[in-house]
């Protein structure tokens, strides 16, 4: 399957926002965003031209898929599914997006990415509901609890990643930071969801 494989910061720079995509380095002065804040490439700095309604909505949803690690099959996928579902599609999107493993392990603080989070469910490092689990992309139910397995507990990228997280932020999720598990309450509304996004403009580029 095919994988973005230059520098993630580069994504970041070409939405001129920070997309948290390199885990505790998007929080440092290291952030190649605080030192150049324009697009890469070799006319990045220089005059933007006019950006037509068409690119305006390309680049929410690149940004969407992108702070969510998918790729264009993928994100097309849950736009569709998403399209199908009672509700209003845009914020039905966000829910499945928030609804993925790999996001609740990221959220919960027990990975500082989630490309990292990625790498422990296939390494087999996640357990849901007693069952382990090796699919990113499993959707989660409301009450499943996730947790870290026994025999991975004492990995120093978890605890790393933990330190950041003070308590839970999220309302629809709660964390057991001695036990290293968390549960997954309820699907999020969209109004809790931190996602500095517009994805109505995605529900407009796809419904052309």
């Amino acid at each position: 399957m095919a994988r973005y494989t230059d520098s993630v910061c580069k994504l970041c720079r070409r939405e001129r926002q920070k997309l948290f995509l390199k885990g505790q380095k998007c929080f440092t002065e290291k952030c190649p965003l605080e030192i150049r804040n324009y697009a890469p490439g070799q006319h990045g700095n220089g005059r933007r031209a006019k950006v037509s309604e068409y690119g305006v909505q390309l680049r929410e949803k690149q940004k969407i898929k992108r702070q969510y690690g998918l790729l264009e099959t993928q994100f097309r996928n849950y736009f569709e599914k998403a399209n199908k579902q009672k509700g209003i599609t845009g914020e039905n999107l966000v829910k499945l997006l928030e609804s993925r493993l790999d996001n609740v392990v990221y959220r919960l603080g027990f990975a500082s990415s989630r490309k990292q989070a990625r790498q422990l469910i296939r390494h087999r490092h996640i357990v849901v509901n007693e069952h382990l689990v090796d699919i990113p992309s499993y959707i989660l139910s409301a009450g499943d609890m996730i947790k870290i397995k026994e025999k991975s507990k004492k990995l120093d990228a978890i605890h790393s990643s933990l330190k950041r997280v003070k308590d839970s932020t999220y309302t629809w999720l709660s964390i057991d930071k001695a036990s290293l598990s968390g549960t997954f309450m309820q699907v999020p509304e969209r109004a809790d969801v931190p996602l500095n996004a517009n994805e109505q403009l995605v529900v407009e580029l796809y419904s052309k």
